[in-house]
């Protein structure tokens, strides 16, 4: 008998579907039939009664669902304990700017709750800096957009983002409407990062593609600044909606860049799996969970979750 199936069995009672449980559990519905099937058989009993509503737990099944999710509750804790009682040390973090901003604090939050012995030391820079970090070993994990990493490191796709014309709502040539080709701005003047930024070549490969030069009238490297002078109606920027997340959304208007592949990839990086320690390993897992979480809940505006 494993805890999986125990798993599987208390999601089925719990939702009263296979379908249901399985599309909650990740898996097949024929796979989770089977764990289950293989579960009466251990015991010599049937558990659940199938009919064409549903499923319900039969009375031999009521009596072990208890005893079911007792055992998982104790494993838990004794997971928990476990972790809380090892894991300890320091682990260091690098995230771009615009991801800082909305990942930053819940990421903090999630390890004071699951791991608060570990120290966690977070870097604020530039992608191609946090590359070079990575590369120096200062950093154990970072969240990068390239995709030409070392083959040693360790590289999870986390989410795709899309890209906004964020302008204030007093500028004139902004863009009206929800969406926007690149092709559509060509007299919009723009405040961007310098070439030393990963996102600002991108852009430029983008609008080659859509034969416009942009008109850049101000770069500017610092989030925090550049988000000003928008705000200020000196210029429109591009950028992910993560730049917003510190903003109150009245002062700013957001128009999605409709261009097909204009967008960005988020790739939790991190050192080979051997060279990291048991802190790190399980901070990249909080790193992932978070992430994903925000996505989900819709606090990561215009982001999508890849897949692994």
């Amino acid at each position: 008998m494993e805890l999986r199936q125990l798993r599987y069995f208390v999601k089925v009672c719990e939702l009263r579907s296979m379908g249901r449980a399985a599309v909650e559990l990740g898996v097949v519905t024929s796979a989770l039939s089977q764990q289950i099937s293989r579960l009466e058989s251990e015991l010599s009993t049937r558990l659940l009664q199938r009919s064409s509503t549903g499923v319900a737990p039969t009375d031999a099944g009521v009596a072990f669902l208890h005893q079911a999710q007792l055992t998982l509750r104790h494993a838990d804790d004794a997971v928990r304990a476990a972790q809380q009682a090892r894991l300890s040390g320091h682990v260091s973090v690098g995230l771009a700017p615009t991801t800082a901003t909305v990942l930053g604090v819940p990421l903090m939050r999630a390890m004071r709750e699951r791991y608060p012995e570990v120290r966690l030391h977070m870097v604020e820079a530039l992608s191609g800096h946090l590359t070079t970090m990575l590369q120096a070993r200062q950093l154990d994990l970072a969240v990068l957009f390239q995709t030409d990493t070392p083959r040693r490191w360790s590289v999870t796709p986390l989410l795709a983002e899309k890209l906004f014309v964020i302008a204030s709502p007093t500028l004139p040539q902004r863009p009206t409407g929800a969406r926007v080709r690149l092709s559509q701005l060509a007299e919009l003047p723009l405040i961007l990062p310098s070439g030393s930024h990963g996102l600002r070549a991108t852009l430029m490969a983008a609008f080659a593609r859509a034969r416009i030069a942009p008109r850049i009238v101000a770069e500017v490297d610092g989030l925090a600044l550049l988000m000003d002078a928008v705000r200020a109606g000196h210029g429109a920027t591009i950028q992910p909606g993560a730049a917003t997340a510190r903003h109150d959304r009245d002062d700013l208007q957001l128009t999605q860049i409709a261009d097909a592949h204009v967008g960005r990839r988020n790739l939790l990086v991190s050192l080979s799996d051997d060279e990291l320690s048991p802190a790190a390993l399980a901070t990249r897992v909080v790193m992932a969970d978070t992430a994903r979480a925000l996505v989900r809940d819709g606090s990561w505006t215009g982001a999508s979750l890849l897949e692994n």
